[in-house]
């Protein structure tokens, strides 16, 4: 058990894990922090993403494709959701959530009777093949690239954030959103821009990481699940704290399902339970 391959083993498990986490937290703590809502439809988005991507992938036999159809798709989806729904009850906490739990169920139907009961899984002609050594452990490729995919979208967000005009619009508007629309910013057009973003980011999760988890009925709530304890962890509106709270979540995740599988809940709520009592706003976030 704690043999140097089988610790390499868990740990790039881990990671890749992780990667996938980033890529569906990001684009949730981001909305999270600037629209003060739990957009509890993005597992969904992911469920969606996953599906289309799949099945386009499948036909195509090119990965870039299934993740652009289902990117297009989550992407349409969530600008009516925005602009059609979630507007009407801006600032009402309660309603918002609620409204995004009834697309969360309604959009899961859907899937269910579209797709069927079974599980999808990416066909080998759409993933990377192969294997790579690293250390003396013979490691799948396709993984591999799950964890570079997330590293080049985590940096491209970190340099939208902080070096682009856009960037520092969403930042001020997740400190003040109020300031920030006072000085002229149409921060409801920026809420639905955020909104599309991060249900895109969801897509890009769900396609690719059908290589890896096969998409199939209720993964929309498993992955909201661990996405929800990654944005607690991490804070919110930062994509540094949703970088490392999935890091973190994906390791514990990977090596408490090999040593003790019965609590491994335990071990992901843990951390989490900790992280709120002694930092609430997260490891990153800020604090008033």
């Amino acid at each position: 058990m704690f043999e140097p391959l089988f610790l390499l083993q868990q740990a790039l498990n881990g990671l890749s894990f992780g990667a996938l986490l980033f890529l569906l937290a990001s684009g949730l703590t981001l909305v999270f922090g600037l629209m003060r809502i739990i957009n509890l439809a993005h597992g969904a988005f992911y469920m969606v993403g996953g599906y289309l991507g799949v099945v386009v992938a499948g036909l195509t036999g090119n990965l870039l494709l299934g993740v652009l159809a289902g990117v297009a798709v989550v992407a349409v989806t969530a600008f009516f959701v925005e602009v059609v729904l979630l507007r009407f009850v801006r600032g009402q906490e309660l309603p918002e959530v609620l409204l995004t739990v009834g697309v969360s169920f309604v959009v899961a139907d859907l899937c269910l009777a579209i797709f069927g009961g079974d599980p999808y899984t990416l066909p080998r002609s759409a993933t990377i093949e192969g294997s790579l050594t690293i250390a003396g452990l013979t490691y799948p490729t396709y993984r591999i690239f799950v964890i570079g995919v997330a590293i080049v979208i985590g940096i491209a967000l970190a340099l939208v954030q902080t070096r682009t005009r856009i960037g520092a619009i969403v930042r001020a508007g997740v400190d003040d959103r109020e300031i920030i629309a006072a000085m002229g910013v149409n921060i409801r057009w920026v809420f639905t821009g955020m909104f599309v973003v991060g249900a895109a980011l969801a897509a890009i999760g769900g396609t690719i990481g059908a290589g890896v988890i096969s998409v199939r009925p209720g993964i929309q709530d498993d992955v909201l699940l661990y996405a929800l304890v990654v944005v607690i962890i991490g804070g919110l509106g930062s994509v540094p704290g949703a970088a490392v709270g999935s890091v973190v979540i994906g390791l514990i995740d990977a090596f408490a399902k090999a040593w003790i599988p019965d609590l491994a809940y335990f071990t992901i709520f843990a951390p989490m339970a900790l992280v709120l009592v002694l930092r609430p706003t997260g490891l990153f976030g800020r604090t008033a």
